[in-house]
């Protein structure tokens, strides 16, 4: 099972103060909008999204479709296909991505922990 490219998603205070912190560890911005309070950030293969006023918790990330550079892949999972076997796995699921449509979708789960995790298809 492939989930996508890999990133975890930030719940932060201070966009802007996040931000910094992170450019002084060598993060570069790779895309998102600081005026809508997200942004994505790397540093080599590393990739993690910090968003102020949008996840509750840190949220582990995955994208069908992209690789760890938001590039578009040749051939990937989709989505929903990701949900069925996850279902029939015995997985459960918070929200589901609708099965009779295509293109971006995503669906959220969490870990034994309480951890959130997203698999967010964004084509």
């Amino acid at each position: 099972m492939k989930l996508g490219a890999f990133s975890i998603s930030l719940s932060v205070k201070d966009i802007h103060r996040s931000k910094e912190f992170y450019e002084d560890l060598g993060f570069e911005t790779l895309g998102g909008d600081i005026e809508q309070k997200w942004l994505v950030l790397k540093n080599d293969t590393t990739v993690i999204g910090l968003y102020q006023g949008m996840f509750e918790k840190n949220t582990l990330t995955f994208n069908p479709g992209w690789d760890h550079n938001a590039e578009n892949l040749e051939e990937f999972t989709d989505v929903r296909d990701l949900q069925k076997m996850l279902k029939e796995k015995g997985v459960s699921l918070t929200k589901e991505a609708d099965e009779e449509t295509e293109g971006p979708a995503y669906l959220t789960l969490f870990d034994p922990d309480g951890n959130p995790i997203l698999i967010d298809q964004h084509r």
